[in-house]
């Protein structure tokens, strides 16, 4: 194993999950993250049947041209870069439930999620990003994912000196159990005592 990377279980985490700094700044990214790239968010196999299910509490959230999206692809669609499920986009662009408040965008199954319509917060990629994760054969990769929009978060993360395990806290915690995240700070404290 490479010395950028800590094992723990059958979790393999690099270790800028540890050491770098990022907190979200949607005041100055403006969701880009919902917005940019070539593919829709990342879906586990257990939350597809989730999406058809919250979708009728859901669509009241989402734009016109979203519902008609969805009619028209589904709640989620195939990457034909790797097969697997991802959150569909609409023209290509945003995620399909994406929609803008004051030019941000933000997620139309969050909301309903923080108003109780739902129990389903969103999709957990969603909620762990920065946080990619890759499923092999014999371990679960945990990477942090740089990407350039989300620059204003990685400087909002120097500045309060939040580093990317500790903003995904939460969801860390939901992908994975408390005591995995446990572990994680153990391991950075350790790291974090050896460079001094």
């Amino acid at each position: 194993m490479s010395s950028n990377m800590l094992q723990i279980d059958e979790k393999v985490v690099g270790l800028a999950v540890l050491e770098e700094k990022f907190v979200c700044d949607l005041d100055k990214c403006h969701g880009a993250c919902c917005v940019q790239g070539d593919a829709g968010a990342p879906l586990l196999p257990e939350e597809l049947p989730v999406l058809k299910e919250i979708l009728p509490a859901v669509i009241p959230y989402l734009r016109p041209e979203s519902v008609r999206s969805v009619d028209v692809q589904g709640t989620h669609v195939i990457d034909e870069s790797d097969g697997e499920p991802v959150t569909p986009l609409l023209n290509e662009k945003e995620c399909v439930y994406a929609v803008f408040e004051n030019g941000i965008a933000r997620c139309a199954i969050e909301k309903a999620w923080f108003e109780g319509k739902i129990s389903f917060r969103k999709p957990v990629s969603c909620h762990l990003y920065p946080i990619r994760i890759k499923e092999y054969e014999n371990f679960t990769a945990v990477n942090y994912d740089r990407w350039p929009v989300c620059k204003p978060a990685i400087a909002n993360g120097e500045k309060l000196d939040v580093a990317v395990y500790e903003f995904c806290r939460e969801s860390v915690n939901r992908r994975f159990g408390k005591e995995f995240y446990h572990q994680l700070e153990i391991a950075a404290e350790s790291f974090a005592g050896d460079e001094q």
